[in-house]
């Protein structure tokens, strides 16, 4: 990989530049992941279009690998790189929210958590993700799938158009009526194809209170209770969007002191209807057995938001691997129950996402997404305060990731590491692949934007 330090001339450049040696620097390159440690040759801080236009001209003059940055959460640390540029959209904050037409445009650097303040003052939302400090652009860009989506779908089936920099430096906008093969590969293609400065979205009725919360058992009942919430998925509407989690409770102070630590099955829910409604649809679940925890009870949307943010802190040591299952056979939930008791850091957890609803019923060709017809998302994430431990926590990661690999059917492309082509053109199928290559080599045939998923063009240039 070229490690060519970019020169970016201070006149054409209105936002922040950051060089190694200078005290924020350090700060400023670090990325949510913290066994992730690279160092840019500069940090481009930008304030606008012009300050990537003028970035993006200096990649093209210097030929130096180009990352970017919205919030950081790339578990393979695609958005920071070693030497080259890095382009920080961080300092693009900016919210309109739209309560009379039910939208809200937002900026590259915005994060989850700021889009739901502003669009809950409205009782309003985006569908979007579970970690309130993750960057909106790349949640998008991938997909984007969360406690809102069985009801209202991906983050992506509520865009409507996008403000977006190409390889080129040039301002498009993409939408169902403008450039549409390109707001169509933006909608689950990644960064492949420029970078996108605004987002419009559409916006739902939300809360501001729903039902929802956490409600956990023993790990030792894990086998029977994944069965007894198989049954019970059969007949749950849209408005439920759940979760079944494996970990170790944490030591919180919203959780009694004599359960931390304590290894858990848990199932995280959130319903978008009459909260009594939610109340009296959750309670067959509840009855599987006295569960140790009950946190699932009215609860302010944005605390629902939030309220996995303490489990997944900036600086921790994560490495994951994820993938699709059709249903819930059997043998995919002995398989998951024991990957579950095989867990031995506090820090390691692998949450189970029931897809479907919503989602399943937008045509499988109307956006690059892949996965439509998935039953569930499985997300084995290991996890570490620092290096100690870590590999073997990353060990638990791939044994419990081949495990279950006789059952996958396909990958969440904003839940994939650094796996390889192959499994790259397995989160969209072969047909979606072909389509975004020929998309690629039109809007950046040089794969300028390569530190991502990344899609080569046609004419077969490779990733760098």
């Amino acid at each position: 990989m070229s490690t060519i330090t970019p020169d970016i001339r201070t006149e054409d450049f209105r936002g922040e530049l950051v060089r190694p040696g200078e005290p924020p620097y350090d700060e400023l390159r670090a990325v949510w992941n913290g066994s992730i440690d690279r160092r840019p040759g500069v940090i481009a801080r930008c304030t606008g279009v012009a300050d990537i236009r003028s970035a993006l001209a200096t990649a093209r003059r210097t030929g130096g690998p180009v990352a970017v940055r919205g919030g950081g959460h790339s578990f393979p640390g695609h958005s920071t790189c070693d030497g080259g540029l890095l382009i920080d959209l961080g300092l693009l904050k900016g919210i309109r929210v739209d309560p009379v037409r039910r939208t809200a445009r937002a900026q590259g650097g915005v994060l989850l958590g700021e889009l739901d303040r502003e669009t809950q003052a409205f009782g309003l939302a985006v569908p979007s993700g579970i970690v309130t400090h993750t960057g909106l652009a790349g949640l998008t860009l991938g997909g984007g799938i969360g406690w809102l989506m069985r009801k209202y779908g991906l983050t992506i089936d509520n865009l409507l158009s996008v403000d977006v920099v190409t390889a080129e430096g040039e301002l498009v906008t993409a939408s169902e009526e403008v450039n549409a093969d390109l707001f169509w590969g933006i909608r689950g293609g990644g960064g492949n194809f420029g970078i996108v400065t605004e987002f419009e979205f559409r916006l739902h009725p939300v809360g501001p209170i729903v039902y929802g919360g956490l409600v956990a058992w023993p790990m030792d009942r894990s086998p029977e209770l994944l069965r007894h919430y198989r049954d019970w998925l059969a007949d749950v509407p849209d408005e439920l969007t759940t979760a079944v989690i494996h970990r170790w409770l944490p030591s919180s102070p919203m959780i009694p002191a004599e359960l931390h630590g304590r290894p858990v099955v848990a199932v995280v829910a959130c319903y978008t209807g009459p909260v009594e409604e939610g109340e009296r649809l959750l309670a067959p679940l509840k009855a599987f057995a006295p569960p140790l925890l009950d946190r699932c009870t009215p609860t302010p949307y944005l605390t629902l938001q939030s309220m996995l943010d303490p489990s997944f802190p900036h600086g921790r040591w994560y490495y994951m691997r994820a993938c699709d299952v059709a249903e819930l056979t059997d043998d995919v939930i002995d398989v998951v129950a024991a990957r579950g008791l095989a867990i031995d850091s506090p820090y390691t957890s692998f949450p189970v996402f029931h897809l479907g609803g919503a989602i399943s019923r937008v045509s499988a060709d109307s956006t690059a997404f892949g996965g439509r017809t998935s039953g569930h998302t499985v997300n084995f994430v290991g996890a570490t305060l620092g290096p100690e431990g870590f590999e073997a926590q990353r060990d638990w990661v791939r044994t419990s990731w081949q495990a279950l690999e006789p059952h996958q059917s396909g990958v969440y492309v904003n839940f994939l590491t650094d796996e390889g082509s192959a499994r790259i053109r397995s989160a969209y199928g072969p047909a979606a692949y072909d389509r975004l290559q020929a998309l690629k080599q039109k809007y950046d045939p040089g794969n300028l934007f390569h530190l991502n998923q990344n899609i080569p063009p046609s004419d077969g240039v490779p990733s760098l």
